[in-house]
Parts: C-alpha cells; sequence; structure tokens
C-alpha cells in the first residue's frame, strides 16, 4: 500500500510537470480541443429517422452495438460520422494485404523511406473514400429495410452518401492532425474517445436499472475486468529481450563498439490493430449479405441471410470467425511491420550480432523462430480478449458484458502509449540542459 501511494505520488508530480511545460500542454489541450469536435459531430444526425425503431434495432444487433461503442455512440444516432473510422480502417487492410501480392508497394511501404510511406498513405486514403461510399449504402440499405430509414429517393439517398463520407474522411483528417503532435496514434486516439464517450451512458443504465439481486453480477463484472486490465498491462509491456553484442572497431585513434545491449521483442507487436481490422473486416459478410438477401433467386436470397445471420446472431460460427481474424491480423500486421532479415541486415552493417549466432541468414532464422513463439502468445491472448464478452454474455445472459474486454483493451493500451508519449518529452527536455 506505501509503495502504490509512492508510485501514484511520482505519476501525479509528473503529470503537473507535463502541463508546467507549454509546448505539451499545448499538444494536449490542442488534442483535447479535437476530442470536442468529434463528439458534436457524432451528435448530428442525419434526417428521417425512426429513433425508437433505431434503438430497439441497436439492442436486437451485438455486433451493431459494439461496432457503436467504437463510434462514440455516432452509428446508434446515425450522425455525420457514423461510420466512424472503419472506411479508412478497411482500405489501410487492403493496402497492406496488397504488399504481399504486389512487390513495388512493398517497396514503397518498406525501403523507400518517409517519402515512399507518405505515398503508401495517400493511397490509403484515396482507397477511403470508396469504401465509405459502399459501406455508408450497406448501412442505409440495411436500416431502410427495418424501417428505421424511411423512403428514400434516389436524390437523398445519393446526399446521404455523400455526407457520411464526407464525415469519414473528415474524421481521417483530424485523426492525422492528432498524430502530428506526437502523443499518440490519431485512429487510436480517436477510437478511444469514442469508447470512453460510451462509459458515463453506460453507468447511467446501469444505475437506473440497478437491482440489488445481482449485485454478485456486479462483483463478478468488476472482478473480471481488473483481471483483463491487469492481463492487457502485462501482456503489452511485456518483452522478450534478445541479447546484442557490437565488435569492437577502431577509426584513427578512437575505438568504436564493444558494447552490449538487447533487441526487444513485444509480446503483442501489433496492439490493438488486429481487433480493429477484424471488426471492420466482419463488415463485409452483413454488407454483401444485405445486397443479397432481397435477391429474386430463392439461394441467393438465402445465402446473404446466412451472411447477415453469422453476424448478428453471434453464435459459435461467429466466435470463431472473430478469433481467428484476430490471430491471423495478429501475424499478418506484424510480418508488415516487422522484418526480421532487415533487421538481422541492419546488425551485421552495424558491426552487431546475438552471441552464439552467425550474422546474416542464421541470425534472420533466429529472430523468426523468437518472434513465432512470443507472437503466438499475444495473439492467442488478442483472440481471447476480443470473444471474451460474448463468451461471458452467452454463458450469463448479462448484457453489462458488452462493453467487455476489447473496449478495456483499448482504453488500456491507448493510456500506456501516451503515457509512453509523455515520459519521452519530458526525458527529452530534462536533458537538454546537459
Amino acid at each position: 500500500m506505501y509503495r502504490l501511494l509512492i508510485s501514484l505520488g511520482a505519476n501525479m508530480e509528473k503529470l503537473i510537470q507535463v502541463f508546467k511545460i507549454k509546448e505539451v500542454r499545448q499538444k494536449i489541450l490542442y488534442i483535447l480541443g479535437i476530442f470536442v469536435i468529434f463528439r458534436l459531430t457524432a451528435n448530428i444526425p442525419i434526417p428521417g429517422i425512426d429513433l425508437e425503431k433505431l434503438r430497439l434495432f441497436f439492442e436486437g444487433n451485438q455486433f451493431l452495438g459494439l461496432l457503436n461503442i467504437f463510434t462514440g455512440g455516432a452509428l446508434s444516432k446515425l450522425s455525420l460520422v457514423m461510420l466512424g473510422l472503419g472506411p479508412y480502417i478497411t482500405a489501410v487492410i487492403v493496402m497492406q494485404l496488397l504488399t504481399m501480392i504486389f512487390p513495388r508497394l512493398e517497396q514503397l511501404y518498406k525501403e523507400e523511406g518517409e517519402k515512399g510511406r507518405q505515398k503508401f498513405n495517400q493511397y490509403g486514403r484515396l482507397l477511403t473514400v470508396p469504401f465509405a461510399f459502399l459501406q455508408g449504402y450497406a448501412m442505409i440499405a440495411l436500416l431502410s429495410r427495418q424501417g428505421v430509414v424511411g423512403v428514400l429517393s434516389s436524390l437523398q439517398t445519393f446526399i446521404i452518401l455523400i455526407t457520411i463520407t464526407a464525415g469519414t474522411v473528415f474524421l481521417m483528417w483530424l485523426g492525422e492532425l492528432i498524430s502530428e503532435k506526437g502523443l499518440g496514434n490519431g485512429v487510436s486516439l480517436l477510437i478511444f474517445a469514442g469508447i470512453v464517450a460510451g462509459f458515463p451512458t453506460a453507468l447511467r443504465q446501469t444505475l437506473a436499472t440497478y437491482d440489488s439481486s445481482q449485485i454478485p453480477s456486479y462483483l463478478g463484472f468488476v472482478v473480471i475486468a481488473l483481471l483483463v486490465i491487469v492481463g492487457v498491462v502485462i501482456i503489452t509491456e511485456g518483452r522478450r529481450n534478445i541479447p546484442i553484442s557490437y565488435a569492437k572497431r577502431v577509426r584513427g585513434n578512437r575505438v568504436y563498439g564493444g558494447v552490449s545491449t538487447y533487441l526487444p521483442l513485444n509480446v503483442n507487436p501489433a496492439g490493438v490493430i488486429p481487433i480493429i481490422f477484424a471488426i471492420s473486416f466482419m463488415l463485409f459478410p452483413s454488407m454483401v449479405g444485405s445486397f443479397l438477401r432481397n435477391a429474386a433467386t430463392p439461394w441467393v436470397a438465402k445465402a446473404g441471410e446466412f451472411l447477415v445471420g453469422i453476424v448478428s446472431q453471434q453464435g459459435v460460427a461467429y466466435i470463431l470467425i472473430y478469433f481467428i481474424l484476430v490471430v491471423l491480423f495478429t501475424y499478418l500486421y506484424t510480418a508488415v511491420t516487422f522484418d526480421p532479415k532487415n533487421v538481422s541486415g541492419n546488425l551485421q552493417r552495424m558491426g552487431g550480432f546475438v552471441p552464439g549466432i552467425r550474422p546474416g541468414k542464421p541470425t534472420s532464422d533466429f529472430l523468426y523462430f523468437i518472434l513465432n513463439r512470443v507472437l503466438l502468445i499475444g495473439a492467442l491472448f488478442l483472440g481471447l480478449i476480443a470473444v471474451a464478452p460474448t463468451l461471458v454474455q452467452n454463458a450469463t445472459g448479462i448484457a453489462t458484458f458488452t462493453v467487455g474486454g476489447t473496449s478495456v483493451l483499448i482504453v488500456v493500451s491507448v493510456v500506456l502509449e501516451m503515457m509512453r508519449q509523455l515520459e519521452s518529452q519530458l526525458t527529452m527536455r530534462d536533458y537538454e540542459g546537459f
């Protein structure tokens, strides 16, 4: 307890130091201002909505309820930014998958430095527009069939699609403005803001429907939430340190190298990105199914109903697909962002080596071996966190758990990343006087 109080005191002191630095304080206030703009746009609805039918529809569809959490309630209100950053994330997924098919894209992303990365990101932004248009059309068509949206003319539908597509592009721009401040990834921070914005509403609903007979359930939820937070912190901060030694080199009268350090491999190098990717990818069955379910051909209509049912019912098939997608995207994202061959080559050029391992291909093979073993733990953990809320709710019938592990994972991971960024800002300024 004494150590905990000391730790809290030290963190409060660091927080006060952060706000004393003018530049850092301005960055934080700037990001908070963007959050306010995001929340304002998330509460401006498109016209012609039956709010009661909309509420009942979202209560009966758990997957859309999960998507609604990530948009900060914008989807359930059919606001200007109802799609959130889903189309942009989908576009990024497609672009990163294409790097494995087209060598030119892989070269652009990995080998041409910052300029190539900027061009690659620009392609992702351009691809966001058609994805937003398609996802918006699928969502409006789905809600129209449920009677949530009134009968729309072609012109009205087109205007609504242009509006919500512009809303997605606007959010994408806000996310990039946040990223430029160097206090975290803008996309993750906007999703974080959307999740946190839903906490007061969830708490108010819990208090309004309070039942003393469900106290054991509430206590169980608190215990599970604490366990999830502890697990997220352990996995997010967990690292496998690979020892690295540098050979001595003599240049003139100076001796370089001859030191030992380590290469840290994170247990979860992909962070929360695989879960966000998987959720965006799970939109496709619903989109395709909404197009096919009203087809004239009976078997096509049944196929559409089946695709929509997989997502909306959240049965065994949904849980397995969701879990597998999270695991696969963990490996995929890590393969795109971390290349053992490049790391091995860079170490060899700098005179570094892993003790007991020959430089070159043996080092890259060793890194592959260690990475795959460590990554398996992180991937399985992410998959379990992703499906845990659905498993618990299906087992207990308690709707409180829909907020669950995915939201906690994103919130905790974003907070830890922001703490690291603020720590680096403080460290940089501490060393300025030397």
